[in-house]
């Protein structure tokens, strides 16, 4: 409108392609041509760096989209239509791989038990990372992190009772609890500046791999489909779990290697908030839901493994790149 001066830009500008796919979703984006066709979706690896920022630029749209992009693109037929094409490959593959358990309560017992071998990625940070692996393992993570509990707020229409209460009660905290500074996202961003990481809003995304694109996809995939409600479940299940003894080797990281008070300070926020969490989750949101639906309980497990499944996949990208003494990134921060 003439004479209304705008805000600040707030949203991420668009990324290169990485393959036939995702040059395809820019250009269209950008109104230059045409979708990818069908043939090139059936062609792309499910897991691969083309499909997976394919996928993530379609769902960006539902959250604060690109700079330069019309906003009315997130409904736009032929784009949704292309989506769902991404996602079929990408959840058939989850589908092949996630399969570990049956039930819920079996997958999230198993999250329970530390290995006994020593394994990992906060493990090896907090024993023998060094400030610049810390740096490439928040930057890929900010992708997730800096959207932290965006995607499991789509749920809650499609919950009620217990589970939607108590979903409802772990987002709350995940905002912040009605403050602004305390919006796990904000903390995030301060984490990262004391690393000497732009935490501006999607500033990674280029430099980070196929594997952190899809745990993000992930959630993005669970939250927007209200049959995939018990999997998103599932996942929120997962993440709560796991999260407060690797924050806690994390927190440890940041205080050996000197990387700032913000730094810590997330870590340590979430060894205790997400204890708490987990416990919540546990006993009313997966429980309330499978008061009310008990046959979404093969559904929660898939949300588990497939979760643990890509979890995996960038566990191995990052240790195998830094026990090599090379970069995890697609190009330098």
């Amino acid at each position: 409108m003439e004479g209304v001066e705008k805000g600040p830009v707030t949203e991420p500008e668009l990324p290169p392609g990485r393959g036939e796919l995702s040059a395809a979703l820019t250009g269209y984006l950008r109104g230059t041509g045409p979708l990818p066709d069908d043939a090139a979706i059936a062609d792309a690896a499910p897991f691969g760096d083309d499909l997976q920022l394919a996928l993530y630029l379609c769902y960006e749209l539902h959250y604060r989209g690109f700079a330069g992009v019309d906003a009315a693109l997130e409904w736009d037929p032929e784009l949704l239509r292309v989506r769902a094409a991404l996602e079929q490959p990408f959840l058939a593959a989850l589908r092949a791989e996630a399969t570990r358990h049956e039930h819920a309560d079996d997958a999230l017992d198993e999250l329970l038990v530390e290995p006994a071998d020593g394994r990992g990625v906060t493990r090896f940070l907090r024993d023998e990372g060094e400030l610049w692996q810390l740096r490439e393992y928040v930057a890929q993570r900010s992708v997730y992190h800096l959207k932290e509990a965006d995607p499991h707020a789509w749920v809650l229409p499609r919950l009620w009772g217990r589970a939607k209460a108590g979903m409802a009660a772990v987002e709350f905290d995940e905002f912040g609890a009605g403050r602004a500074e305390r919006v796990h996202a904000r903390l995030f961003a301060d984490l990262m500046a004391d690393l000497d990481l732009d935490p501006t809003y999607g500033r990674y995304l280029h430099e980070s791999g196929a594997e952190a694109l899809a745990v993000v996809n992930l959630m993005s995939l669970f939250g927007l489909h209200r049959a995939l409600r018990g999997a998103l479940v599932g996942h929120f299940a997962a993440v709560e779990t796991t999260s407060s003894p690797g924050s806690r080797r994390l927190a440890d990281a940041m205080r050996r290697t000197g990387a700032g008070p913000a730094a810590e300070h997330f870590y340590r926020e979430h060894v205790e908030a997400d204890a708490v969490h987990e416990q919540v989750v546990r006993r009313e949101v997966v429980a309330g839901l499978l008061e009310e639906e008990p046959w979404l309980d093969r559904d929660i497990a898939f949300g588990v493994d497939a979760t643990s499944c890509l979890e995996d996949r960038l566990a191995d990208r990052l240790l195998g790149a830094w026990r090599d003494g090379e970069s995890s990134l697609r190009a330098s921060v």
